[in-house]
């Protein structure tokens, strides 16, 4: 029961970043074409190959549920498979036939090509020594803060992008980005502490590292998150 509450909380963030990215794209590129459907597909295709190098092949010990929750329901409901048939039946109806060749073979292709990328940025960041640094006694773990500068970059690039394009008040786009870098930070660090610990790491003895840890991370998330706002302002 905790594994499918967790995959349908998943599942719930999922959608409703879906709708906001897919939508965002068709309020910029219009709706001649599939680019919202395309544009998730694409980008959850890439986060999935990446965190699954991240989340089950190097993982820690968390729980089945977050793994399921992040996997399943996060990027299950992310991306959608039935939205692309949808639409390239939309267009064959329409006799667009060149639009709705493209929109196939550009989702398969870039789809696959976005998860292969994934995937081997992910191996290549664990090729050495698992991904770990020990130095002094001190354990950084280079690999997993890689992917977590990748993820929060790609969350401020398609927020600085989208959000300037939705119809919404300065206080719910305010809002979105507070709550999305905020669950991004948390989480991440939890990631990371957990990690630590699973290390040899204790509350009791380590908590100024910790902290540290904590604040260091939370620094990286806003700073690579600017980078994106930036880049996507260049957009």
């Amino acid at each position: 029961m905790n594994q499918i509450l967790a995959i349908a909380i998943g599942g719930a963030v999922g959608a409703i970043l879906r709708f906001f990215v897919s939508n965002g794209i068709y309020a910029w590129l219009g709706r001649g074409f599939p680019y919202g459907t395309l544009t998730v597909n694409i980008i959850g295709s890439f986060l999935i190959g990446l965190l699954t190098e991240a989340l089950i092949l190097h993982r820690v010990a968390i729980a089945m549920e977050y793994r399921a929750a992040i996997l399943v329901g996060l990027f299950g409901s992310f991306t959608t498979f039935s939205t692309f048939s949808l639409d390239t039946l939309y267009l064959l109806e329409q006799r667009e036939y060149l639009k709705a060749g493209l929109n196939v073979l550009a989702s398969v292709g870039a789809c696959l090509l976005a998860v292969w990328l994934g995937l081997s940025v992910g191996r290549s960041l664990f090729l050495y020594a698992d991904g770990v640094i020990r130095w002094l006694g001190v354990v950084f773990p280079y690999a997993i803060v890689s992917v977590i500068a990748i993820g929060s970059f790609i969350i401020g690039l398609v927020s600085q992008i989208l959000l300037h394009r939705v119809e919404m008040s300065l206080e719910h786009r305010a809002a979105i980005l507070v709550v999305l870098f905020g669950a991004f930070a948390t989480m991440t660090t939890l990631y990371i502490v957990l990690f630590l610990i699973e290390d040899g790491y204790t509350i009791k003895t380590n908590m100024t590292a910790l902290l540290a840890i904590f604040m260091g991370n939370v620094s990286l998330c806003i700073f690579t998150a600017w980078l994106g706002l930036l880049a996507g302002r260049q957009i």
